[in-house]
């Protein structure tokens, strides 16, 4: 069975795509940014930017019952690749070893924004 968790508090984005899809005890969630409930960008400094991400990034995950600690895999878009050290440093805030598998890309979002996450993360049980 598939599913499309959404409530209030999910950040949502006027594009075609669901926050997160649900499958079994699968989660992906779409990439998350610095943005508004309304999706809304709300720039910011790069770590202003990247807390917000990951503060939406819990939100939806909580919506479809699970959390950070259970995120399998990450995939992390910074736009200026000088900002990798302190991504790196933030990141830990978030996520401990064991780390969840990442990839980081760099140089490749738009002048909007700094920051952007997606994951995929198990239902907890």
């Amino acid at each position: 069975m598939i599913e499309y968790p959404l409530d209030p508090d999910t950040p949502r984005s006027h594009l075609p795509f669901s926050p997160a899809v649900k499958v079994g005890n699968l989660i992906f969630v779409s990439g998350q940014a610095s943005v508004d409930p309304t999706g809304k960008i709300v720039s910011d400094s790069f770590e202003g930017e990247l807390r917000r991400s990951m503060e939406n990034l819990a939100k939806v995950l909580a919506t479809a019952g699970s959390d950070m600690a259970h995120v399998i895999q990450t995939r992390n878009y910074v736009r200026d690749a000088d900002k990798v050290v302190e991504f790196n440093t933030l990141y830990r805030e978030y996520f401990s070893a064991p780390y969840p598998a990442r990839t980081t890309i760099t140089n490749c979002l738009s002048p909007a924004l700094q920051f952007e996450i997606e994951a995929i993360a198990v239902v907890p049980g």
